[in-house]
């Protein structure tokens, strides 16, 4: 969040606040809405669908409290965006505090085409005979287990577990945090399906963006 007095405001710190005051179901619509949006400016753009997919983060607060199916629907309507350009992202404790009404959902995403990815995966406490029975898409192994990745036994070890669980339970597989080249051949040759991290970009604005897509589509 750029703010005009306060400078770059973390996530870190206003979402709390915004859950604890109850305005996280009011952002989670926004966010939704806007990124569909930016989505439809950028095909407008480009004359073309951008080869893209966008991905939402939802608190759990906003998953018990906001019909979120429908708002989903209707952000995807009002932006003439089919389902499986969207990726949902849940937290573990999302997807653990009300399993019935959370597979509902999921369910309900499945049928539109709209993918659903775990966050941070490997930070929770994952009941794992939930988490088999879910589903899910994507999982997205934290940050925290690419770190030390080729500097500790013990990183390498967990991250070949969180990779060959996701195989086991036929879901796709994502690295958060990849900031390296030996981090990059490490996760590709334990045999992760996608990367993300400030090795490939930073968080651009959106203009940026279109800019990065142009030279994209001129290399290739």
């Amino acid at each position: 969040w750029q703010d005009q007095d306060l400078g770059v405001v973390s996530p870190a710190d206003f979402i709390p606040v915004a859950e604890e005051s109850g305005l996280i179901v009011q952002l989670g619509r926004w966010a939704v809405h806007e990124a569909l949006h930016q989505m439809a400016c950028w095909d407008v753009r480009h004359g073309a669908e951008v080869p893209l997919k966008v991905s939402v983060n939802l608190s759990s607060i906003q998953i018990a409290r906001d019909d979120v199916a429908a708002m989903v629907a209707d952000a995807l309507e009002l932006n003439a965006m089919h389902g499986s350009r969207l990726t949902i992202e849940l937290t573990e404790s999302a997807l653990v505090d009300d399993p019935v009404k959370c597979r509902a959902l999921l369910e309900t995403f499945k049928r539109a085409d709209i993918a659903v990815a775990m966050d941070d995966f490997g930070t929770g406490f994952s009941n794992l005979a939930s988490l088999q029975s879910l589903p899910l898409d994507v999982l997205k192994m934290d940050r925290s287990f690419v770190t030390d990745l080729g500097q500790r036994e013990s990183a390498d070890a967990v991250a070949r577990s969180i990779v060959a669980l996701a195989r086991a339970l036929g879901k796709h597989v994502v690295a958060e945090g990849v900031e390296t080249d030996d981090q990059l051949h490490l996760l590709r040759a334990l045999g992760c399906d996608e990367l993300q991290g400030y090795l490939f970009s930073k968080p651009l604005p959106a203009d940026q963006v279109s800019a990065w897509l142009l030279r994209e589509a001129t290399a290739a």
